[in-house]
């Protein structure tokens, strides 16, 4: 059976996440229907990330076998015309090898979170990205986030319903910059507990505001113990931008 390598993006506003569950909608049943109205096949596609409900991908990655060897482009199109009027869209298909696999074959995930740090609340961001109503200190927030990089225990940041087996990875950046009045706080590792950016992003919040120093989240990493997290981040202002291979 042919394989193929899909990219696409999509907004978590209205769905459950990318996996499937039985208490709504999830992008993956959407992309499994409209993979099956045009080839007739029940087809799981397989994602390279399981984004969480509210949270978007502007290139999340997934594959699927088809029992029919079609051209890209009209397994492209065709899944689009399907998939309308939901806010998900394959950017991109192409024929890969029978041993890709879109979870197991990644070698890097990148994230990127988004604060809008004004008083005035959002309007047009307001599924986009996390408004606060003050200003943070993103010079010391990207300072302090230097002290996550590397190979942890990442306990602290992983949600009690994480399943997975070992809370020790490695992070290989963590970068917060400012442009205007958004806040961009880029992630990248080959995997991530979950929950873990969104609760970096929370904690590293309370450093933008002057509550936490960069000593006090390193003591919350080094505490193991979800306990001593802050607040974890919202998620829409969550996405996943691109995997590696």
């Amino acid at each position: 059976m042919p394989r193929y390598k899909l990219i696409i993006e999509y907004d978590g506003t209205p769905f459950v996440g990318w996996q499937m569950q039985d208490n709504g909608p999830s992008v993956q049943e959407r992309l499994a229907a409209a993979i099956k109205a045009f080839s007739g096949g029940d087809v799981v596609p397989r994602g390279a990330g399981r984004t969480d409900a509210g949270v978007h991908a502007l290139g999340q990655v997934a594959h699927v076998d088809l029992a029919k060897d079609w051209e890209p482009e009209k397994i492209r199109d065709a899944v689009n015309g399907q998939l309308r009027p939901d806010p998900i869209s394959v950017l991109t298909c192409e024929r890969a090898l029978q041993d890709f696999d879109a979870r197991l074959s990644a070698t890097a995930r990148h994230y990127l979170y988004r604060i809008v740090d004004r008083r005035a609340p959002l309007a047009l961001e307001r599924n986009r990205a996390w408004g606060v109503f003050r200003s943070l200190d993103a010079e010391t927030m990207n300072e302090a986030a230097q002290v996550l990089v590397g190979h942890h225990d990442f306990t602290t940041f992983r949600s009690t319903e994480c399943q997975a087996k070992s809370p020790i990875k490695t992070l290989d950046l963590l970068a917060v910059s400012r442009h205007g009045e958004i806040i961009r706080i880029e992630a990248k590792a080959r995997s991530f507990l979950h929950n873990q950016v969104r609760s970096m992003v929370g904690s590293l919040k309370l450093v933008g505001e002057g509550k936490w120093s960069a000593r006090d989240l390193k003591a919350a990493l080094e505490g193991r113990d979800r306990a001593a997290c802050g607040p974890v981040a919202p998620p829409q202002g969550l996405y996943l931008v691109k995997v590696d291979y």
